[in-house]
């Protein structure tokens, strides 16, 4: 089997190369990439990168890009993972968000088409398309009202809805997973998760005053493992059924408030917390709890890594990062 992964270089991206290399190992690995990606999340796949995993160049809004990256692998199953993934970058670039994520996919699927390919697509929509849900909506099912409340959730609502019409129209195997939340080792430091880590371990280190600041610490979230979140998706291209949609997620929910509390209690120093206008949305999305039982059903799927083994890696990720950058004498 072939499998590309559109965005390998990114935090789900490395980590579902990582599990198939280390669980499915016949699978050969193709992975796109930017000139100006990231590549230090790859550092761990060492002699493997270039021998069982193959890197593509590609830019997803080139049509021509994305023809030759479907040429170089002819996949057997694509995992479509990149995209314009930080809800408050979208606020500040609307229209690259939906250029990126929704051009970018039709470019993918008429590539698919143009080269008479039939691979399963699995495509990474949101929880964040749900939007404003209602007290009542809790745990939220796949079929409740899409009321996406950021460019970047009408951007998945556009992703989500494409696959759903590509299959109808053209029997593209495309399954929509709305994963929510999931953090872990590896995620930038633009979230939530991440953000508070750095913020931790930095003033451990002695790089930053005792404060840690955030945003709105009242929106409850559902927060899945990032490993168990790509396990799901390997499941969503081997069991799930294509043109359908899923939701992703512990079932599980707890404030941001809480997830701090967390985190603080596993500092190794005392700090205070103080809001910062600055991390604060236009209009924030208060709740989101997932119902996955229609993905647990088909799949068998179940999530395995409790949340706060997830924050305690996500930490010493953070950790050792901060640590090696003082070593190297750099602040970035």
């Amino acid at each position: 089997m072939k499998a590309l992964i559109t965005g390998i270089t990114g935090f789900a991206g490395s980590h579902l190369a990582e599990y198939l290399l280390a669980e499915h190992p016949d699978v050969e690995i193709f992975g796109t990439y930017r000139w100006r990606s990231r590549m230090e999340n790859l550092e761990h796949l060492g002699t493997l990168l270039g021998d069982q995993v193959r890197l593509v160049e590609c830019e997803l809004r080139d049509p021509s890009s994305v023809r030759y990256a479907l040429e170089e692998s002819q996949p057997d199953v694509i995992f479509h993972l990149a995209a314009q993934s930080f809800v408050p970058s979208s606020w500040t670039a609307p229209g690259d968000t939906l250029n990126s994520n929704i051009t970018g996919q039709v470019n993918l699927f008429e590539s698919i088409r143009s080269l008479g390919l039939d691979p399963v697509v699995q495509i990474a929509c949101s929880s964040e398309e749900y939007g404003m849900v209602l007290p009542d909506e809790v745990p939220i099912r796949e079929t409740n009202p899409l009321r996406p409340l950021s460019p970047y959730a009408v951007s998945k609502v556009g992703q989500d809805l494409l696959g759903y019409q590509y299959f109808k129209s053209y029997g593209l195997k495309a399954v929509r997973t709305r994963g929510f939340n999931h953090t872990g080792p590896r995620r930038g430091d633009v979230f939530v998760t991440s953000n508070f880590a750095r913020q931790v371990a930095r003033i451990e280190l002695g790089l930053n005053e005792p404060v840690i600041r955030v945003g709105n610490l009242d929106a409850v979230r559902d927060f899945t493992d990032v490993r168990d979140m790509v396990r799901g998706y390997w499941l969503a291209v081997t069991k799930a059924r294509p043109g359908e949609v899923y939701n992703i997620a512990t079932g599980d929910g707890l404030t941001i408030r809480e997830l701090l509390d967390k985190l603080v209690a596993m500092a190794q120093v005392e700090v205070r917390v103080e809001t910062d206008p600055d991390r604060l949305r236009p209009s924030d999305v208060e709740i989101l709890i997932g119902d996955s039982s229609k993905f647990r059903a088909d799949t068998g799927w179940e999530p395995q890594i409790p949340f706060e083994q997830t924050l305690r890696d996500t930490l010493d990720y953070w950790r050792e990062r901060e640590a090696r950058r003082q070593r190297d004498g750099s602040d970035g």
